[in-house]
């Protein structure tokens, strides 16, 4: 085999195997070194750079089994018989997303022990699984977000053969898989990429470090490269691109455009569909405009906007960048626009921000929720929802994430309410640095007025530990936990079941609120078909009484009385922290 590497920088390169002399490589024009050697699954090997002593990882190395500041480890990507010969894909248009991270998922916090787990996603009626990055990173466990090796697998996740066999089960159950990846930083501890070339811009940083140089051409061949490796070698159904607003491109063609070219390509090639999700500060729809509307065309890309508005309205928390969606009404526009700050004025960021959301936009093309990772593990104390709301709310909060017009997304363990925490935790093993990360995280919720005792220390190992699922909840189906998982599993078929809640028309969507009493109403559904569906949420404190007109049917309710009354009868009381799901006459 012929080993490549593409190092503008050193003057020598030679690569280094265990008990072998080091083997000088050879240049080429375009500053790509290469050696021919043969390499068996497991040898490890590095470069040595110029007059280093030690070997440097390589940069698309596949296996790190002993960290990332090691050698590599060759891997055979051809080893695996695939089983998913006649998986043919899904479609992200009425799909829902489950986000989880490997490390807290489980006890073990592998990937074969998550695999244990699918059976519960399909029961519960989820499409994509999406996976937190699972890059190198050094030390044993944090979220994901510090990979500084993109294409290895974390070894302690199960490794490269490992994720081979997840993808596989995955689709053998149906479930699509969504791969998150971070081209917009590397992290702290392990980043050689420096040593080869200019990976970095030095003198321009962005929240997380230097950023990317994406006016190297090799830079972005390094990320669409990594790009088509998930989607095309690991078989993965999509990816969702990390804080894309951080990725400074100054060229005529965006890295993200450009990355959708390659997708679509791929797909047509292997038959199924590929699907690209921006998380992006931005609020900006061109990234998922056509391409031949001046778009970048990625699939989709989600709307922190509506899980503030969702947030607040359950919470009442207004607090920081949740100020702005205070009134209720912001929940009507965020349903029925997309964006809340589409041009307006963000107090938050003391600035005119977004752009208005095309009504001709799907409104599938939007990822939704009530919890992710950011908005639980970003709070001091990593807290979900469930420790403030109560089942009732929490009930609430399930039927405004799973009818939105949007497509939904849960975080792992929201469906059944989980009480456990998901907490900031890292394990970087230099001290200086792992020191820094806490201080850091405590300085950063000082300034947003936080109380300090509330910020657990990442580095503790307990605070990895306390943010893993506890399965014993769900399976006490006659417990609050087991009473909210069905819940999720009713509201999840009734999506299926109902085609009003996946109408992609912004137009076949309208919301009414009163702020005052905390009631919101979303009416969904073509005005030409017989029938729309109609969700009441009421948030208030006292009861709603609503006069019915024509044929209604009562699909679902959160409060059990409401459902042993069967159907109602011209005159509908809402309790408070009820909601309701309704399929009314057209015309009614």
């Amino acid at each position: 085999m012929t080993l490549e590497l593409w190092a503008p920088n050193p003057t020598r390169v030679a690569l280094r195997r265990p008990g072998r002399p080091d083997l000088p490589m050879q240049r080429d024009e375009r500053d790509r070194w290469h050696a021919d050697v043969e390499l068996a699954p497991g040898d490890e090997y590095g470069f040595v750079v110029d007059n280093d002593h030690r070997a440097l990882p390589d940069p698309r190395s596949l296996r790190q089994p002993l960290g990332v500041h090691e050698p590599s480890a060759a891997f055979d990507l051809g080893a695996h018989h695939w089983a998913d010969a006649d998986w043919t894909g899904r479609q992200l248009a009425g799909g829902i997303v489950y986000e989880l991270h490997v490390g807290t998922y489980t006890p073990a916090g592998t990937l074969d022990s998550a695999i244990e787990r699918l059976d519960h996603l399909v029961d519960l009626g989820i499409d994509f699984v999406e996976l937190l990055p699972v890059n190198a990173f050094n030390g044993t466990h944090n979220w994901g977000y510090d990979g500084v090796l993109w294409y290895a697998v974390h070894e302690g996740y199960g490794g490269p053969a490992a994720y081979q066999r997840f993808v596989d089960a995955c689709h053998a159950r149906g479930l699509a898989v969504i791969q998150d990846v971070v081209y917009n930083h590397l992290g702290p501890s392990g980043n050689y990429l420096p040593r080869f070339g200019p990976y970095l811009r030095t003198t321009e940083r962005n929240t997380w470090g230097d950023s990317v140089n994406l006016d190297e051409p090799e830079v972005r061949r390094y990320i669409l490269d990594n790009a088509m490796m998930w989607l095309r070698d690991f078989h993965v159904d999509g990816l969702r691109l990390d804080a894309v607003h951080a990725l400074r491109d100054r060229s005529e063609r965006h890295i993200l455009r450009e990355l959708s070219e390659h997708a679509d390509a791929l797909s047509a090639h292997l038959g199924r569909p590929l699907t690209l999700i921006a998380e992006s500060d931005l609020n900006d729809p061109t990234l998922i405009m056509p391409r031949e509307s001046g778009g970048y065309g990625l699939t989709a890309q989600w709307s922190d906007d509506h899980h503030h508005a969702m947030h607040v309205a359950l919470t009442g928390e207004t607090a920081g960048y949740y100020a702005d969606f205070a009134p209720l009404d912001a929940l009507v526009k965020t349903t029925t626009r997309g964006f809340f700050h589409d041009g307006t004025y963000s107090s938050f960021r003391g600035r005119d921000h977004g752009r208005q959301v095309d009504a001709a936009v799907p409104t599938w093309r939007l990822v939704t929720f009530t919890q992710d990772h950011d908005q639980v593990g970003n709070r001091a104390a990593g807290d979900r929802l469930s420790p403030e709301l109560g089942e009732a709310r929490l009930a609430v909060a399930a039927v405004l994430n799973l009818t939105t017009p949007f497509t939904p997304m849960l975080f792992m363990g929201e469906e059944w309410g989980a009480s456990t925490p998901w907490q900031f935790f890292t394990s970087h093993p230099e001290p200086e640095l792992g020191r820094a990360t806490a201080e850091g995280r405590i300085a950063e919720f000082a300034r947003m007025g936080w109380d300090e005792s509330l910020v657990p220390d990442p580095q503790d190992p307990e605070t990895f530990r306390r943010s893993k699922l506890d399965w014993s909840e769900p399976a006490d189906a006659g417990g609050a936990h087991g009473r909210l998982l069905d819940l999720h599993r009713r509201l999840l078929a009734l999506r299926r079941a109902r085609p009003e809640l996946t109408d992609p028309a912004f137009e076949h969507t309208t919301a009414w609120a009163d702020d005052a009493l905390d009631r919101f109403r979303m009416d969904r559904g073509a005005p030409d078909a017989p029938e729309r569906v109609v969700v009441l949420a009421n948030l208030g404190a006292t009861a709603w009484a609503l006069e019915l007109e024509g044929p209604v049917e009562l699909l679902l309710a959160t409060d059990p009385a409401l459902v042993a009354g069967g159907a109602p009868d011209r005159m509908l009381e809402l309790p408070p922290e009820t909601a309701v799901i309704l399929a009314v006459a057209h015309g009614s």
